[in-house]
């Protein structure tokens, strides 16, 4: 399972990192030096989980995993509620969109499903690492 970020802040690569290592993804991170430095500083792991670093747009490399299973996590009125998302049987990709701003526009076509995480609060949605992680372990099948 790979698991692509497309915003993030030092504390959530770092919390995403150990979540991709307890459920046996990878993560997939721009190859830039604010990505480089977020996850050098958030970074505890004795040793880190494979990290893909993606050199071209995330658009681009979204096309190139046209066989995988493409799961957007995002408040959205046709989603699938987080406690009906199938584990993953096949290579899984998760695209975890920006906390404000969500998946961006010109990926919505490569997307097969969406999920989201039912909410009781007023906040519009959770901590893009808090959502990532729940949805980890639940492709993963621990949940």
């Amino acid at each position: 399972m790979v698991s692509p970020l497309w915003v993030a802040y030092e504390a959530n690569l770092g919390t995403l990192l150990r979540s991709c290592d307890a459920v046996g993804a990878c993560m997939a991170v721009p190859k830039t030096a604010h990505y480089r430095q977020a996850l050098d500083t958030g970074d505890t792991l004795v040793k880190r989980p494979h990290v893909h670093w993606i050199d071209r747009s995330k658009s681009s490399w979204l096309r190139k995993q046209a066989t995988s299973r493409i799961v957007a996590v995002e408040p959205a009125e046709d989603a699938t509620p987080l406690t009906r998302l199938e584990p993953a049987r096949v290579r899984t990709v998760v695209l975890l969109g920006h906390e404000y701003a969500g998946i961006p526009e010109e990926v919505w076509p490569l997307v097969h499903e969406v999920v989201e995480i039912p909410m009781v609060a007023r906040g519009p949605s959770l901590n893009v690492a808090v959502a990532g992680s729940l949805v980890l372990y639940r492709l993963a099948g621990l949940m």
